[in-house]
């Protein structure tokens, strides 16, 4: 599906770029932008979490992509809940 922002020549030029591809440069391509993605998840936690070390900003990172449930599974308490000191945080 072409997004609206795409003119249908530029997309046939994308489509026609990834038909070209190897399944092997796909699997690539798809690794490199998941690692910019995460890159920029970590940047959005380093500016919200400014006194955190690198052990926090990873488990805040697992903790945003796993859920609370399998964190706490995972994780233990390596994290506070948060949700109880939002929930204060509401009613004060």
């Amino acid at each position: 599906m072409r997004p609206r922002d795409t003119s249908p020549e530029a997309w046939e030029i994308f489509l026609e770029l990834q038909r070209r591809m190897s399944p092997g440069e796909k699997i690539a391509r798809a690794f490199e932008w998941s690692e910019v993605v995460r890159n920029f998840a970590e940047a959005g936690l380093r500016q919200q979490y400014p006194a955190a070390d690198d052990r926090e900003i990873l488990l805040r990172y697992a903790r945003m992509t796993l859920g609370e449930e399998l964190f706490r599974k995972a994780y233990g308490n390596a994290l506070p809940d948060e949700s109880a000191s939002q929930d204060t945080q509401d009613a004060g």
